[in-house]
């Protein structure tokens, strides 16, 4: 494991994943209580729940901007003033419009921190421990879900405006992250390459790396801004040496959502009473969800420096297919007589944790070289989340039009697509440097 200040540092910054992770599930307890207060017909009560995806869409288009101009410190405390705007604005909105700007402003600080937040834990982490340190993101993100669910179950029933304290008690951690930002350091790599500042870099370095020769990273480093015939690697990253690394992240991000993820994290209640379990049953069940998700994904923490992304990825995408499956046959057949969606379902989180949710950020946050790791990164995000909109805004139409069956069998197949990509296109990246990464991505 990393030295103790790299490990501070990286929890610190991962903590915006918690925050990422309650905002994004603290929805599935709200969204029934706030359609019936503000009388929402269906497209409105689809735009309440996806409108925060929709702000989450914009920030990580946009996210790889401030993190390039101010530095990825910067851009992370901004993101919990977003954070800490949101929780307080949703929970006292007196009317739907401000609710929604208010969701909105939260969407747009997931986004970004969803391409800042790995990126920075990437560029301070050594190899060996990288996977590690920015797959602490993703464990903090499946803990903030995992906190919602249980605070939605503590909080439904102590009135009718329960829903307000489902959504406000997220200004505490948020305040927490804004003051505790202050206390990490810069991002040596965007120091090196966009401010020039070598020696307040090599401090963090020297840190991050104790025992390893900090001039000789500061010369990789440097370096990484020419390509192996010395000439000077292009910014703009849709030019034609980048098209590996930027067809693994779409691809990648695309068939993370396509598992259905999504759908199931906000719409978890009703899927189970759709299986014919009673409200505070559903309730209860999504908290099981979040409980497999965060305890699958502290195991694959522990095994993604030791066995690799590519392996975790082989694993999770045979046990999707499978338990996809299942979850449509019991749809299909109407076997609700017992709790067998819901005990698919918990399996399928597993798998999920074990592989995409795990390796998502991590292989993402690697692939891209020094000069457009930013912008990869937010390209990455931009697809995860349009796609997590898309099928979230869709998600009650579909399932109404086409049946539960039907809609699990699709994602089914995707995973089948997934399969295919892990196995035939996606390199292995677990203990190389970010430069190595980046030259033998880029070379491909």
């Amino acid at each position: 494991m990393a030295n103790k200040k790299v490990f501070f540092w990286s929890v610190v910054v991962a903590l915006g994943g918690f925050l990422f992770g309650f905002d994004t599930a603290v929805i599935s307890g709200a969204e029934k209580s706030i359609q019936q207060l503000w009388h929402l017909n269906v497209f409105e009560h689809g735009l309440t729940v996806a409108i925060a995806l929709i702000g989450t869409v914009m920030g990580a288009l946009l996210g790889g901007i401030p993190s390039d101009k101010y530095g990825r410190k910067t851009t992370l405390f901004g993101i919990a003033v977003l954070y800490l705007l949101a929780s307080l604005g949703t929970a006292l909105a007196p009317e739907w419009y401000t609710f929604l700007i208010f969701r909105f402003l939260g969407g747009i600080g997931v986004g970004i921190s969803s391409v800042t937040a790995p990126m920075y834990i990437s560029e301070i982490a050594p190899a060996k421990s990288r996977g590690k340190l920015v797959a602490l993101f993703q464990f903090n993100i499946v803990f903030g879900i995992l906190i919602a669910y249980l605070s939605n179950y503590a909080f439904a029933g102590v009135g009718e405006n329960d829903w307000r304290w489902m959504l406000g008690i997220q200004a505490v951690p948020s305040f927490i992250y804004l003051v505790l930002v202050l206390f990490v350091p810069e991002s040596p790599r965007w120091l090196i390459l966009k401010r020039g500042k070598v020696a307040e870099a090599e401090r963090t370095l020297a840190i991050a790396n104790p025992g390893m020769d900090v001039k000789q990273i500061i010369f990789e480093i440097k370096n990484s801004a020419q390509d192996e015939q010395g000439k000077k690697m292009q910014t703009s990253l849709f030019s034609k040496q980048y098209f590996t690394p930027v067809t693994l992240a779409v691809l990648f991000a695309f068939f993370n959502q396509a598992s259905g993820i999504n759908a199931i994290i906000y719409y978890a209640p009703r899927i189970f009473e759709m299986a014919g379990l009673g409200k505070s049953s559903a309730l209860l069940s999504s908290a099981g969800i979040g409980l497999i998700n965060f305890l699958f994904t502290l195991l694959a923490i522990n095994l993604i420096d030791r066995f690799g992304r590519r392996t975790l990825m082989l694993i999770g995408s045979v046990g999707l297919i499978l338990t996809l499956s299942l979850v449509a046959k019991a749809f299909y057949l109407e076997e609700f007589d017992s709790f067998s969606v819901p005990i698919y379902l918990f399996v399928y989180i597993a798998f999920f944790a074990f592989s995409q949710g795990a390796v998502l950020w991590v292989f993402i946050s690697e692939i891209f070289p020094n000069q457009v790791r930013a912008s990869g990164q937010a390209l990455g995000s931009f697809t995860h989340w349009i796609m997590a909109a898309l099928i979230a805004f869709t998600f009650p139409y579909i399932s109404e039009t086409l049946g539960g069956g039907n809609t699990f069998l699709v994602f089914s197949g995707m995973m089948v697509l997934q399969l295919i990509f892990v196995w035939r296109l996606m390199p292995e990246t677990k203990g190389t440097s970010l430069e190595q990464i980046g030259q033998t991505v880029v070379m491909h």
